[in-house]
């Protein structure tokens, strides 16, 4: 039996060996995918095909990817743009953005960190349009509404500053987000803070989302499996356990 269709995505590269690594990766994870190898065909394919996402590389033989995305937001195309950018450059991330792309990943990327990427950002603007106040990873939930949070069925008493780190890693489920945009993000400290003070909060945080202890079907108390990971030199993430099956 085949898997549901989980979204269609266009894929716009002009290298093939990257496409087809891509479409790949993307189709084995439940996709389906549309292809376009320059900026003009890229048009002309998602015109077509409305998608729910595009990747989008930043350099192609004719248009750029910014130069695309500004011609379907004014053709009143929404979908999520991840753009695939080859340097590792501030200014193009901010161009990016302005341009109305919704993230981005340097090149040479992994294929599970592109698809880690792209569920987050389905994630959130599926919830955006749909308008429903439940986040989860996993048996992790939050309901926006209330600011209740829980995990397997078990209340979470956080604070305002840990609910709004936790809310944040959930939104970025699968990214790894540095100590400097944790900070930006939830301290609001533009010029560069004490990193101590996110090493801090995630170890709260781990105690109370990672420590909580469920019974299973024998009878044995265990504790759940943990979702908040560190990168070492990197920074933090939050993502749902491999099962074995995955691994």
């Amino acid at each position: 039996m085949s898997k549901p269709i989980e979204a269609t995505i266009v894929v716009v590269d002009d290298e093939p060996s990257i496409r087809d690594l891509l479409v790949a990766s993307l189709h084995f994870a439940g996709f389906e995918v549309e292809t376009a190898a320059s900026g003009s065909e890229a048009i002309e394919v998602i015109e077509k095909t409305q998608p729910d996402l595009i990747v989008l590389d930043v350099m192609l033989p004719d248009i750029d990817g910014f130069t695309v995305t500004r011609r379907i937001r004014q053709e009143g195309i929404d979908a999520p743009v991840l753009f695939l950018t080859a340097r590792d450059d501030t200014q193009d991330k901010v161009m990016g953005l302005t341009v109305g792309g919704d993230d981005y990943v340097t090149k040479p990327f992994s294929l599970e960190e592109v698809v880690a990427r792209i569920r987050a950002i389905l994630r959130r603007t599926r919830e955006q349009v749909e308008d429903d106040p439940i986040i989860k990873v996993g048996d992790l939930e939050i309901n926006e509404d209330s600011h209740d949070v829980s995990r397997a069925g078990q209340a979470i008493d956080l604070s305002p500053t840990e609910y709004k780190l936790l809310r944040y890693l959930m939104d970025n489920e699968g990214r790894v987000l540095s100590k400097a945009q944790i900070l930006d993000h939830v301290w609001q400290y533009d010029w560069g803070g004490d990193a101590a003070i996110v090493e801090s909060y995630i170890s709260y945080l781990r105690k109370k989302v990672d420590g909580i202890e469920v019974e299973d079907g024998s009878g044995q108390v265990h504790k759940v499996d943990a979702l908040i990971q560190t990168k070492r030199g990197i920074g933090y993430m939050i993502r749902e356990p491999k099962t074995n099956a995955e691994s």
